[in-house]
C-alpha cells in the first residue's frame, strides 16, 4: 500500500482527487439531468411551495424542498447545473478560440497587426464586464446567447494576452526561425510549432477562467441580467431565495453550496494545472 501511494504520479494526482470527483458529479447531473430530475423544474405547485426537505404535498416527494412556486428545488438544481457548465464550457472554449488566435497572430506577425489586436484587447479589459452586461443586454435584451456573448467579449482579452506573451518568446526559437526560412507560412508555423508549446499555458489560464465565468453567470441571473425565468439558474434560485431565507433557508443556501464547490473544485484543479504544466511548457523543446 505505501509503495501504492508513493508513486509519483499517484502523489501528483491525489491532493486533487477529491476537486476531480466533484467535478465528475457535477458533470453527471448536468448530462444525466432530463434522466434524474424527479419533476418538471418549471412546473409550479402552488400548494406545495416552501416545503421542507423530505416533505411531500400531494403525490409529489420534494427530496430537497420545494421554492416559493412549488417547483422541485432537486430537479431546479439539476436542470442549473446544466446551464452554469454549458454557459461557462461555451463561454471558455470561443474565448479561448478568439483569444489564442488573436494572440498568436499579433505576437507572429507584429508591426501594426500585433498593436492593433493588443490595443483592442485592451479596451475591453478596460471596460467593467458588469457595465458591458448592462449595455448588451439593455440593447439586445436578456437571453442565455446575449450571456454567452458578454462572456467571450469580456474574457477573451485574457487568451489573447497570453498567446501574444508565449507566441513573442517562441518566435525567437531555432526552430521557428529555421522553418519560417525554409518557405513555411505563418499559419502552418502557428499551427505546427508554435500552438502545441502553447497549450499547456492556455489549458491552465482555460480551467482557471472556467471557475470564474460559473460566478459571472450566476451573478448576472443573480441581477436578472441572465437566464431569465422560468428556466432554472442557480444564480436566479438565489436572487429569489434571499427573500425567503427566514422562513424557507433551503431555497437560498442549496444552490449557493453548489455554486461554491463547483467553482472550488474548478479553481484547485487550475492551480494544480499551474504548478504541473506551466514550468514543464516554458522549458520544453518540440
Amino acid at each position: 500500500m505505501n509503495l501504492f501511494v508513493a508513486h509519483p504520479a499517484l502523489r501528483r494526482w491525489l491532493p486533487v482527487a477529491p476537486a476531480l470527483l466533484i467535478l465528475g458529479m457535477f458533470v453527471l447531473a448536468a448530462l444525466l439531468a432530463p434522466w434524474l430530475a424527479p419533476a418538471d423544474p418549471a412546473a409550479q405547485q402552488l400548494l406545495g411551495r416552501l416545503k421542507p426537505p423530505g416533505s411531500t404535498a400531494g403525490h409529489h416527494h420534494y427530496l430537497l424542498g420545494s421554492d416559493e412556486l412549488g417547483r422541485d428545488l432537486l430537479s431546479r438544481l439539476l436542470w442549473g447545473a446544466r446551464v452554469s457548465l454549458s454557459v461557462a464550457l461555451g463561454g471558455v472554449l470561443c474565448s479561448a478560440v478568439i483569444g489564442s488566435l488573436a494572440g498568436m497572430l499579433a505576437g507572429y506577425l507584429r508591426g501594426i497587426v500585433e498593436v492593433m489586436v493588443m490595443r483592442i484587447a485592451d479596451v475591453f479589459l478596460a471596460i467593467p464586464a458588469l457595465l458591458l452586461a448592462i449595455l448588451v443586454v439593455a440593447i439586445l435584451g436578456p437571453s442565455l446567447f446575449n450571456l454567452l456573448l458578454v462572456l467571450i467579449l469580456t474574457r477573451w482579452p485574457r487568451y489573447a494576452r497570453v498567446a501574444h506573451g508565449q507566441t513573442l518568446a517562441l518566435a525567437e526559437r531555432p526552430y521557428v526561425r529555421l522553418a519560417s526560412f525554409m518557405g513555411a507560412g505563418p499559419l502552418r508555423v502557428l499551427a505546427r510549432h508554435i500552438l502545441p508549446n502553447l497549450l499547456g499555458p492556455l489549458l491552465v489560464v482555460a480551467t482557471l477562467e472556467f471557475g470564474l465565468l460559473v460566478l459571472f453567470e450566476a451573478g448576472l441571473s443573480f441581477l436578472g441580467l441572465g437566464v431569465q425565468p422560468p428556466m432554472a439558474s442557480w444564480g436566479a434560485m438565489l436572487s429569489s431565495g434571499r427573500n425567503y431565507f427566514n422562513a424557507a433557508w433551503w431555497v437560498g443556501t442549496l444552490p449557493g453550496v453548489c455554486l461554491f464547490l463547483l467553482v472550488l473544485s474548478a479553481n484547485r484543479l487550475g492551480t494544480a494545472l499551474t504548478q504541473w504544466l506551466t514550468p514543464n511548457t516554458l522549458n520544453s523543446q518540440p
